[in-house]
């Protein structure tokens, strides 16, 4: 096994048993996996143990500890991991602490035990790291080099988020998210990048950042540690990120859409399996390309992987065959299914800024049908009131708009709330059909009543919403059947 070295509270030794507190989030799990074909025992603790996580871990043969206690600590294992989602007062991480046992944060952990012998590839930004850094991911798996990922979505034709390949890259999503209630910086200053992409910076967290510059301020950090002979691909267009350029040391380059950046996208056209569009570099005619992808923020996001791919030696025609193949991300405008002539569709989006994307592309998926945005405001910043007015505008591409009740508002400073109830009434001010519901079964009540053949359902969330993609498809085919 690996020696540790890094001050873990206690002299270096020999690790056999890694104990993850909060072991069923997504990221966490993938670590506990990661570890255990590396070699070494794991077991974790978490009190929301449930499908499909629990499932996947299960499957690995990884012990799972219901909640936090401190004899979940016994026998003492060798380190300890310590998940974003534990506080000081967690009960196991006090016996933790109480105990002096060596712990890491999930990023550090990455960075000691799987990125020291890699070429980090790290993908940065307020929207599209995951379906960005999937897509890398998979062009340079297609290419025949073998890469490691670890990724904040299932890879469709992986059927998970993370790998360990033989080859020398590993891509890894780059979250600006603190990373522990120890280490209150972002995640991303772990991941050791040597080349970056920044697809854009916007407001969001606002649990954690207080304004626009913050946020800025903790991307500078990471483009000043990008080395020298790296490389960083950034959005022309984007005025957050273009403001903090001047502090990578490496060469940049940039991409973007008409005639905008070194990269420009041109000719977007929207086809009945995704979009074809033409790649302009320096001004000059580089590439046609047929993406499997809906939407102009798609396109974007692969034109963003154009000169880390370049660098690393893909041909065009590499990258338009793994472009090709690419099968996508669960819950990124993943179509779950079509019963009674209802189309159901999932995503992740929560930010208004992706809530407007991700209209606009399954619009142009699906031209002539009504589209019906269902929206669950569940994030730290989608329930607090900071985008209260900016979601109005977010929906003009849905033809009715139906909005759930905030779960958890009550964990919100009741002067921060975002309202569901009076997002309704503006978007109705507006001009725009829609609906407020208190719960989930109320929403399944009404669609159910109201849904007709043709009808595109786009759900949106970045949480489970009660499974109710599922649950609506089972109703419709339960109608169908008679």
């Amino acid at each position: 096994m690996l020696p540790i070295d890094m001050s873990l509270n206690r002299a270096p030794q020999q690790l056999t048993h890694i104990h993850l507190m909060g072991i069923c989030g997504t990221a966490m799990g993938s670590l506990a996996g990661m570890l255990q074909e590396k070699g070494f025992r794991v077991t974790g603790s978490d009190q929301a143990v449930y499908p499909p996580m629990s499932t996947f871990l299960a499957e690995q043969g990884i012990e799972i500890r219901e909640g936090y206690r401190p004899e979940h600590l016994e026998p003492s294992p060798d380190l300890v991991v310590v998940g974003n989602v534990i506080t000081a007062a967690n009960p196991e991480a006090q016996e933790m602490i109480r105990k002096r046992l060596p712990f890491l944060s999930l990023p550090q952990a990455l960075g000691h035990f799987f990125l020291g012998d890699k070429i980090p590839l790290v993908v940065t930004g307020t929207h599209g790291k995951t379906t960005t850094a999937a897509l890398l991911a998979s062009i340079l798996d297609r290419a025949g080099l073998d890469p490691s990922f670890m990724i904040g979505g299932i890879l469709k034709g992986y059927e998970r988020n993370y790998r360990l390949g033989k080859g020398p890259y590993f891509v890894i999503e780059g979250d600006e998210y603190d990373t522990a209630f120890f280490d209150k910086g972002p995640k991303f200053l772990h991941y050791r990048p040597q080349m970056a992409v920044l697809t854009g910076i916007e407001y969001d967290h606002a649990d954690i950042y207080p304004d626009l510059p913050s946020i800025q301020q903790a991307f500078a950090r990471f483009l000043r540690i990008l080395p020298p002979d790296g490389l960083l691909s950034v959005n022309e267009a984007d005025e957050g990120a273009r403001a903090i350029l001047k502090e990578a040391p490496c060469p940049v380059e940039t991409f973007g859409w008409g005639g905008r950046g070194l990269w420009s996208l041109e000719g977007l056209r929207h086809t009945d399996t995704g979009t074809a569009f033409d790649v302009y570099n320096r001004g000059r005619f580089w590439h046609r390309f047929s993406s499997p992808l809906s939407g102009r923020h798609n396109a974007l996001n692969f034109i963003s992987l154009l000169p880390i791919l370049r660098r690393l030696g893909l041909s065009p025609e590499d990258m338009a065959k793994g472009l090709t193949a690419f099968q996508g991300v669960r819950r990124r405008q993943e179509v779950r299914g079509k019963e009674k002539g209802v189309t159901v569709i999932d995503d992740f989006a929560h930010h208004p800024t992706a809530v407007k994307e991700t209209l606009s592309a399954v619009r142009n998926r699906y031209p002539g049908q009504r589209l019906i945005a269902v929206f669950e405001p569940r994030t730290n910043t989608s329930r607090r009131k900071v985008f209260q007015k900016d979601y109005v505008q977010a929906f003009n591409e849905a033809d009715y708009v139906i909005v759930r009740e905030a779960p958890g508002l009550e964990k919100i400073p009741e002067g921060e709330r975002f309202s569901s109830s009076r997002l309704v009434d503006d978007l109705s001010a507006s001009g725009k059909k829609a609906a407020y519901f208190p719960d989930t079964e109320a929403i399944l009540d009404y669609l159910l009543k109201h849904l007709k053949e043709g009808d595109v359902v786009l759900i949106m969330s970045n949480g489970g919403f009660d499974h109710i993609h599922q649950r609506l498809l089972d109703a419709l085919a339960a109608e169908e059947r008679g």
